[in-house]
C-alpha cells in the first residue's frame, strides 16, 4: 500500500491532517489519523489523483460534485449515449429499455437502462450508477476525463455557453411549439462548425457537407441563458431544432417544409433528419422528386395541399402509431399512395434505419422509392 501524508480542507469547518491511502485496487481514500499508525484510519472520503508535470493534485468526490456539476450530469441521457457508440436497444417497455452489456459478448440481454431515472444496472455484475460511472467504466478513464469526454461531446443545446450546466428538461418548456417567442431571442445563425454539432451528425451518420446544404448551427437565447443546437428552417422562417441531448424544439413559428423540382412524384418525411437519411441513402444532395418534411405529425393537415396535387405519393414516417396513423390519413385521402416505412419496419424511422445499415445501397425502381437491402 501506498500512503501520502497531506494537510486538505475536508470539510468547510476546519482543515485537518490526512492520509491519501492507495488499496490494492488502486483505487485512493482520504483517511482521517488519530495518530501515526495508518491502521487507525477512518475512510471519510474517495479522492481522484492525477499529475500535471511533477506536481500532485488530489481532489474528493465531494469537491467532484461541486466542481463539475454531478446534477447536470445526470441529466445526459444513457440511452443517447450507448445510441452514439452503436449499442443497439433490444427491448424496449417503456419508461426502459434492455441492453446487450457493452462489458462482454451476450445473446440475451442483460443491462438495463431506466430512462425515467436515467440509471443504468448491470444485471450480470450487480453494477450501476449515473452516466458519469457509466463513461468512467467503459472507457477505463478518471473522473476528470471522463467529464472533459461529456463537455466536449455533449457542449450543444441544454447546456449553458458559459458553464457545463444542463437544462435540458426546461429548454423543452422554454420553446414551446404554439410559437411563445417573447423571452426567445436568435444571437446567431452560423454554418455548422461546433464539435459537438459534428459529431452529433457523424452519429446520425448523415454527412457533414449534405447536412451544411440543408441545416445551420443556431444560436439563441432563452431567459438570459444562452444555447445552440442544430437548425432545419421550414417554411415561414422558423426552425425546428435538434441537439445531442435528445432535446427536439423549435424557434416559432412552427409550419412544414416543401422541396420543390416540378415532379409528379412527392417524398413525406416527418423530420429533416429523415429527410437526410433518404438522399444518404440515394447517395445524391439534392431530391430528384418533390418532397415534404412535416416537422411534426400534427402539420399533416397543412401539407395535404402541396401531396395532393401529385401522381404517385411516397410516405416515409415513423413506424410507431402516430405515423402509421398519418400514413393511413395519407391513403384515405390521396389516389396513388406506397408506404415505404415497410422497408424499415424493424426500426423506429428512415434515420435509426440508416444508422444501423450503413452499408446498404439504396435502389429507386419505376413507381417505387425505396432501399435496397
Amino acid at each position: 500500500m501506498l500512503y501520502l501524508t497531506v494537510k486538505t480542507r475536508i470539510h468547510s469547518k476546519y482543515t485537518i491532517t490526512t492520509i491519501i491511502q492507495q488499496k490494492h485496487n488502486k483505487k485512493w481514500f482520504v483517511v482521517k489519523t488519530c495518530n501515526k499508525n495508518p491502521s487507525c484510519c477512518e475512510i471519510v472520503d474517495t479522492v481522484t489523483i492525477y499529475f500535471t508535470g511533477k506536481y500532485l493534485h488530489f481532489t474528493t468526490k465531494q469537491q467532484q460534485n461541486q466542481n463539475y456539476g454531478a446534477t447536470g450530469y445526470k441529466q445526459i441521457s444513457i440511452r443517447e449515449y450507448l445510441g452514439g457508440l452503436g449499442i443497439i436497444l433490444q427491448i424496449e417497455n417503456g419508461q426502459g429499455g434492455m441492453y446487450c452489456s457493452p462489458f462482454r459478448k451476450e445473446n440475451h440481454p442483460s443491462f438495463k437502462v431506466d430512462y425515467y431515472l436515467n440509471l443504468w444496472r448491470d444485471f450480470g455484475s450487480g453494477e450501476g450508477s449515473s452516466i458519469i460511472d457509466l463513461v468512467m467504466k467503459m472507457e477505463n478513464i478518471s473522473f476528470h476525463e471522463a467529464a472533459d469526454k461529456l463537455e466536449k461531446r455533449y457542449a450543444s443545446a441544454g447546456i449553458e455557453t458559459d458553464t457545463f450546466s444542463f437544462h435540458r428538461n426546461n429548454i423543452k418548456d422554454s420553446i414551446p411549439n404554439s410559437g411563445n417567442e417573447s423571452t426567445l431571442f436568435v444571437l446567431e445563425i452560423l454554418p455548422i462548425t461546433h464539435p459537438a454539432l459534428i459529431d452529433f451528425v457523424r452519429e446520425r451518420k448523415i454527412d457533414l457537407e449534405l447536412a451544411n446544404l440543408y441545416c445551420k448551427e443556431i444560436h439563441y437565447q432563452i431567459n438570459g441563458r444562452n444555447y445552440f443546437s442544430i437548425g432545419f428552417r421550414n417554411e415561414k422562417d422558423g426552425y425546428e431544432l435538434s441537439s445531442p441531448l435528445g432535446f427536439k424544439g423549435c424557434i416559432p413559428p412552427k409550419e412544414i417544409t416543401t422541396i420543390w423540382n416540378n415532379r409528379d412524384t412527392c417524398l413525406i418525411f416527418e423530420g429533416f433528419w429523415d429527410f437526410l437519411s433518404y438522399l444518404t441513402l440515394q447517395n445524391v444532395k439534392q431530391a430528384k422528386h418533390d418532397a415534404v418534411i412535416l416537422n411534426s405529425i400534427a402539420n399533416v393537415s397543412k401539407a395535404m395541399d402541396f401531396i395532393k396535387p401529385h401522381e404517385d405519393i411516397y410516405t416515409c414516417l415513423d413506424n410507431d402509431e402516430a405515423g402509421q396513423r398519418v400514413t393511413q390519413l395519407i391513403y384515405s385521402t390521396c389516389s396513388t399512395v406506397y408506404n415505404r416505412s415497410t422497408k424499415y419496419t424493424e426500426y423506429k424511422d428512415l434515420n435509426e434505419y440508416l444508422c444501423q445499415k450503413t452499408k446498404v445501397k439504396p435502389e429507386v425502381k419505376k413507381k417505387s422509392v425505396g432501399f435496397k437491402r
